[in-house]
């Protein structure tokens, strides 16, 4: 199977083009978010308040980061649980969000929205923080810097390697990936 390369912002055509199970290389703009912060992005959204970052084609990566030493855009970048961002994913979604980039499982309500706007899931590898961080080339604080590392963070990203683990039609790569493995081992 070939590695895509795909740009963010990420357009619907892209997203939709992308299947479960794909090895893709992401380069461009992709924000950070965890839950403190998109608690707080989806409450200004709901004010009618100005948002940190225009969610329209955004991805948006569910990390902290640690800070970064001499000479790097950022520090360790690993991925952290995404089914904490599931109460206020389908909001974002619904706004344009086109990616999202964790670890974990999501709910049915979150897979329901990418399904219903055209969204995908990707996963990115957990305990690869180091190397991940190689893949930024910017990263600024844009909002919320009272958060920390949860702060709100435009990155620039270079072939950021991620797996598309649910794609727009709802695909699943967490359960088919255990169905052919179970179908393969059990003979």
């Amino acid at each position: 199977m070939a590695i895509k390369r795909i740009q963010a912002p990420l357009t619907e055509s892209v997203a939709r083009s992308l299947k479960s199970g794909d090895s893709v290389l992401l380069s461009g703009t992709v924000y950070t978010a965890r839950d403190a912060a998109h608690k707080r992005i989806v409450e200004a959204m709901a004010a009618g308040q100005p948002l940190p970052f225009d969610p329209q084609d955004a991805v948006i990566y569910y990390v902290g980061p640690t800070p970064a030493k001499p000479g790097q855009a950022i520090g360790s970048a690993g991925p952290t649980t995404s089914y904490r961002m599931d109460a206020y994913s389908p909001a974002l979604i619904a706004r344009g969000q086109r990616g999202m980039i964790g670890k974990g499982k999501r709910g049915p309500a979150v897979v329901e929205a990418m399904q219903q706007y055209g969204a995908v899931y990707f996963g990115a590898i957990g305990g690869a923080g180091a190397l991940l961080s190689k893949c930024v080339r910017s990263a600024e604080v844009i909002a919320y810097d009272d958060l920390g590392a949860e702060a709100v963070r435009k990155l620039t990203v270079e072939d950021l390697p991620l797996t598309v683990v649910i794609d727009c039609e709802g695909n699943n790569l967490y359960e088919t990936g255990r169905q052919a493995y179970l179908a393969a081992h059990s003979k």
